[in-house]
């Protein structure tokens, strides 16, 4: 009993005298190594957002996709510590891979969509977009899904392969938008009061560019009216507020000054049959 107990111990003290320093190395290999992927995953997302060029979607991904890949290569170094042939390993990960691509296509595919959308950003965080039949404010973008809140507040979530495979149409993109209105007018009221009224109310109101100038045209003359043409510029947040109020405006100063905006009439001639 005493010469297995010897024999034993005699095998514990040869493994680690064989493989002691090999376990150490491997396990500060592996401390330093999660250490430093954590610590290069947050100096390089704050280094990405203090250069202004990428926004926190894009530095979050990168700082991210690098910790990982610092993480694969700690790991690979441990294994090749202990003498394991590395290169059939990455070989075996490798068709591993390749067969679980096949079975995940449709998620893969989000993940694609995912990664173009961070990197060519057609939007960002709280830009108004419309895709996919869907228009709201844009709320987060994920490797498989992207998540928008419309007008109302209603919460949508969209499979980027979707979000990538349709018309983006951001209203948010640029500075500035154009407020386009169509007014119509009696035949028989003065266009060039009509216009000059129009006019008057876009020179006062200071959100309405005068560079490049409003413009206004007859459009067209419709079955009941002549319908004016109306195009200003404003910064986009005001669009709406611009919109609304210069429609008011006009109406209230057409009334005032007594030029009226028709409405589609039908005139019915009725005639009575003579009966012996």
């Amino acid at each position: 009993m005493e010469d297995s107990f010897d024999e034993t111990l005699k095998m514990v003290m040869d493994f680690i005298a064989l493989y002691g320093l090999q376990v150490v190395g491997a396990i500060f290999i592996l401390i330093i190594g999660f250490w430093f992927a954590g610590f290069a995953k947050g100096k390089i997302e704050k280094g990405l957002l203090k250069t202004g060029k990428a926004d926190e979607m894009l530095a979050g991904f990168l700082a991210t996709v690098i910790k990982y890949i610092i993480v694969a290569v700690t790991v690979l170094a441990v294994l090749n510590k202990f003498g394991v042939e590395t290169t059939s390993l990455i070989a075996v990960m490798g068709a591993a891979g390749l067969a679980i691509g096949l079975a995940l296509q449709g998620t893969l595919s989000n993940v694609a969509a995912g990664v173009m959308l961070l990197f060519l950003r057609p939007f960002k965080v709280g830009h108004f977009v419309e895709v996919g039949g869907h228009g709201g404010t844009i709320k987060s973008v994920s490797l498989f899904t992207t998540e928008m809140a419309t007008p109302d507040n209603v919460k949508i979530i969209m499979p980027n392969s979707q979000v990538w495979g349709s018309a983006i149409k951001n209203f948010s993109a640029n500075d500035t938008r154009r407020v386009d209105l169509l007014m119509g007018i009696s035949y028989e009221d003065d266009i060039d009061q009509a216009m000059a009224i129009i006019e008057s109310i876009a020179k006062a109101d200071a959100r309405i560019k005068q560079d490049p100038a409003p413009v206004l045209a007859v459009g067209e003359l419709a079955d009941s009216s002549v319908n004016l043409i109306v195009r200003v510029w404003v910064n986009a947040p005001d669009f709406w507020g611009v919109k609304w109020d210069m429609t008011k405006k006009v109406k209230q100063t057409f009334d005032e000054k007594g030029i009226s905006i028709p409405f589609p009439q039908r005139v019915v001639h009725h005639i009575n049959a003579k009966t012996d």
